[in-house]
């Protein structure tokens, strides 16, 4: 395998995408002796703060396109959100230059060992505990990734005694060469962005790279649970460990007399009642059991893990409770981007729901709210692109009316529901069509409630 200075030094390397991570990694292979040049479709008035930290850097770069310079390059490194299916890449593909993803390129780099971690729901709040954890067990941790701070962003600080909690994506792992986590996990699968893979097939093959270059010295821990991903099998080199909420012997981590237990010197070890985990739903017993499979390869105690599991509130815009209104409460879970993410927040909150979802279609269909929906769901709004498909499968079946916008979205459900009831934001789309990312709309959702909150006495925010 060819040295960082081989890969990188005296390099001309094409970046596509002005967002973090393209930032993030024309800055690293600046900074590594590389010659960065960067390329975004979006004029440059709408990608300003990035044009001028790249003239800052002294970085060269073009905007409103992508031209032939790219295909000048020794190779190419682009940004997630940047679709395989664009002209340049193609053109690139057919040429003979290597693509690679973000990940990829700032593996490169880093020194330490890495704990990769993917799956369809669940893998912001797994990458966030496992950090905490090893972080509260004296372990020098950090995390990123798709979880907001790029891998680039970070590679160069992660030295050999560090280690990279990674947050990783599908779309992270379509342009993946070596990059082998010593610890991945994948955490469950259900259909999800299908308006880009086009099949649930391709999706989890995606999913599947991040054990690909894994060796016998690497472990991969899996989901026991998960039907989709036990019916298939998975090609690797890892040793495979199972993790689980149900009573068994047969998993590293399970769950026995209500606690979590994890395999330890031949016996099981107990880390924390399963009651006591303080992020709420079955979801998150299974993201606490994935997260304490990773943290015990790493010789962190059960003790340090249970007083975390116990202390841990969870991350923002992830069924985060935001405020009671008159009685009501609001809770922000932006970040359910997908229908199984819905189907949790359904499971994990005491009915009657008034749920605000929609935004941009990604292809899966949405009959399993239905099917989690009844006797919980009290009546839903929808916004964005994807509201008249979602009424076609939702309207006959629960009350439902459309919103112009999220502010107008909280209204109405603030006018339907009644004390002791709660408002949900959980999506179930992609944000893009009205919102920069799901940040920005569990933000706005925040404010909206905020708004409701200052013209009322005797609300209280929750803890």
């Amino acid at each position: 395998m060819m040295t960082v200075a081989e890969r990188i030094n005296e390099r001309k390397i094409g970046v596509i995408g002005m967002g973090r991570s393209g930032l993030a990694t024309a800055s690293l292979a600046a900074a590594n002796g590389g010659r960065p040049f960067v390329s975004d479709a979006a004029p440059s008035e709408q990608v300003a703060e990035a044009v001028a930290r790249l003239e800052q850097e002294g970085i060269p770069f073009e905007t409103g396109g992508h031209t032939d310079q790219l295909l000048q390059c020794d190779y190419i490194v682009i940004s997630p959100g940047v679709p395989p299916t664009l002209e340049i890449i193609s053109r690139a593909v057919a040429k003979g230059v290597p693509i690679f993803s973000e990940i990829e390129f700032a593996s490169w780099v880093c020194r330490g060992r890495i704990i990769g971690v993917t799956g369809s729901n669940g893998k912001t709040t797994t990458t966030t505990l496992i950090g905490e954890i090893l972080t509260a067990a004296g372990k020098d941790a950090l995390v990123c990734g798709n979880i907001g701070l790029p891998f680039a962003q970070v590679a160069e600080k992660i030295g050999e005694d560090t280690i990279a909690v990674v947050e990783i994506s599908s779309f992270q792992l379509e342009w993946i060469a070596d990059f082998a986590p010593h610890v991945a996990l994948i955490l469950n699968l259900s259909p999800d962005h299908l308006d880009r893979h086009g099949t649930f097939g391709t999706y989890k093959k995606l999913k599947y790279r991040i054990t690909e270059n894994q060796s016998s010295d690497d472990y991969l821990i899996l989901n026991h649970q998960d039907e989709v991903m036990m019916a298939d099998d998975i090609p690797t080199a890892a040793r495979k460990l199972y993790f689980t909420t149900e009573a068994t012997t047969d998993c590293f981590v399970r769950v026995e007399d209500g606690a979590l237990f994890y395999s330890h010197d031949g016996r099981g070890t107990r880390v924390v009642s399963a009651r006591d985990i303080r992020i709420p739903g079955p979801h998150n017993l299974q993201n606490a059991a994935a997260a304490v499979a990773a943290a015990a390869l790493f010789d962190v105690d059960a003790e340090t893990m249970g007083r975390v599991l116990a202390t841990f509130a969870g991350v923002e815009h992830r069924l985060e409770p935001v405020a009671r209104v008159a009685g009501i409460d609001f809770v922000n879970d932006s970040k359910a981007t997908n229908v199984d993410s819905v189907c949790y927040a359904l499971r994990s909150i005491d009915p009657p729901i008034h749920l605000i979802a929609g935004g941009r279609d990604k292809g899966a269909p949405y009959e399993p709210i239905v099917r989690d929906g009844k006797g919980r769901i009290a009546s839903i709004v929808l916004i964005g692109e994807a509201r008249d498909r979602m009424f076609e499968e939702l309207g006959r079946h629960f009350t439902t009316q459309f919103a112009d916008s999220l502010e107008d979205a909280v209204s109405k459900c603030f006018s339907r529901a009644r004390p002791g009831e709660t408002v949900l934001l959980s999506p179930g789309c992609a944000s893009f069509d009205m919102f920069d990312n799901y940040e920005q709309r569990g933000k706005l959702f925040k404010q909206a409630v905020s708004d409701l909150r200052s013209d009322r006495k005797n609300e209280t925010i929750q803890d």
